[in-house]
């Protein structure tokens, strides 16, 4: 078997040093390394997390005041609705249909609550907005309650919001920078419940890898008892490994000791294809077989001109109409032929597509192909 390492971008007239460990295909620039890959490393928390010490996400919903005149329009009814819910708590009846302010915006809050929060620790929020507003530049949100999944109450978000954009509206004229109608607030929401969580009790954990692989977990495994000096792990299936804490050992720096264990790690050949951008990324263990591929194509332009014709300069009763011309043009190109012999790298594959001209689309089908017939040995994944 072959093992290849992809690099920098590759052109035809100079070849970059070979250092990268991946390819990138975008408008068919690629490079690869067809010399021999040492062993890969990585810490344990590179590619593991210890089961039940996760994030949660919080979401709530608010009104954003303060605007100048970019808020949700008259046609947006929840967004007054809420302001008058609002103002009803603080001791202000007044209807829903009566308020007529263009200066306030119904907003989405989210958040991510880190594990081992406490009460009363800031959090960063992304505002974004729910209605038809313009831009959210300048304005405030104001207290509103994010929840978790279980439907409690976590945290209480509040402040001026920072947007990383501009839209500007003049005679119909309209010029925007980036994303207006989402803004984030630093340190925009304080913690008012903590989530459950004690390791101090606990000498068993789980290490769940971030790519199911057997032979990886066999390796993590080994690599954590040798570094340890003793027995303390064991692969349970392709993703968990169990750890095992030695009794009145501190857990914090048990599980630290381990975290920060370098492992060896296998990761699975993958060629990951993006339709949309034509984007293609070949990783470094990519093996490819002898195979010919013949790339070649039709095309067809179809042009309409339009054309006036008038009657002549003395001619009598005659009216001047606009003709349609229209002309077809049909041109085959010839086929174009890549042979890639037993040992063939990826680097042989990406000169070969450069040569011919292909684009990142016809990279895209070639390699499908090329995976049908069994001369790809790799995953594609189509994002």
């Amino acid at each position: 078997m072959i093992t290849m390492r992809l690099c920098a971008p590759f052109t035809a007239r100079k070849a970059l040093p070979w250092l990268c460990c991946c390819a990138l295909l975008s408008g068919l620039q690629a490079v690869a390394l067809d010399s021999p890959a040492p062993q890969r490393l990585a810490r344990v928390k590179d590619i593991a997390s210890i089961e039940g010490i996760r994030d949660n996400q919080l979401v709530g919903y608010g009104i954003v005041v303060g605007l100048q005149g970019t808020g949700d329009s008259q046609q947006t009814t929840f967004p007054t609705q809420t302001l008058s819910s609002t103002l009803l708590r603080m001791g202000v009846s007044v209807p829903a249909s009566a308020i007529r302010v263009q200066n306030l915006a119904a907003v989405f809050v989210s958040a991510t609550l880190p594990p081992f929060s406490r009460s009363g620790t800031k959090l960063d929020i992304t505002v974004s907005s729910a209605g038809d507003a313009h831009s959210l530049e300048g304005g405030l949100l104001l207290m509103t309650p994010l929840y978790g999944a279980d439907g409690k109450i976590y945290a209480q978000a509040q402040g001026p919001l920072v947007v990383g954009g501009y839209s500007i509206s003049v005679n119909g004229n309209t010029r925007q920078m980036n994303h207006p109608n989402t803004a984030r607030v630093p340190f925009g929401a304080i913690v008012e419940r903590a989530v459950p969580l004690d390791i101090g009790d606990k000498n068993q954990f789980s290490l769940l890898l971030n790519d199911a692989d057997f032979r990886t977990a066999e390796a993590v495994s080994d690599a954590i008892n040798l570094t340890l000096n003793r027995t303390t792990a064991h692969p349970v299936d392709s993703r968990r490994i169990v750890l095992t804490a030695r009794p009145g050992e501190e857990i914090p720096a048990f599980l630290a000791e381990v975290e920060s264990i370098n492992v060896p790690i296998y990761p699975r050949a993958k060629v990951i294809v993006n339709e949309r951008t034509g984007t293609v990324v070949i990783g470094g263990t990519v093996v490819l077989q002898p195979v010919s591929i013949l790339h070649g194509g039709l095309a067809v332009n179809v042009v309409s001109e339009f054309q006036v014709s008038q009657p002549g300069t003395f001619s009598s009763g005659g009216t001047t109409k606009v003709v349609q011309q229209t002309s077809v043009d049909a041109q085959d190109k010839p086929v174009n032929r890549i042979e890639l012999k037993q040992g063939a790298t990826v680097d042989d594959l990406v000169r070969s597509l450069q040569t011919i001209g292909a684009s990142a689309r016809d990279v895209i089908s070639i390699l499908q192909a090329m995976k049908s017939a069994g001369a790809l040995e790799a995953e594609i994944e189509v994002l």
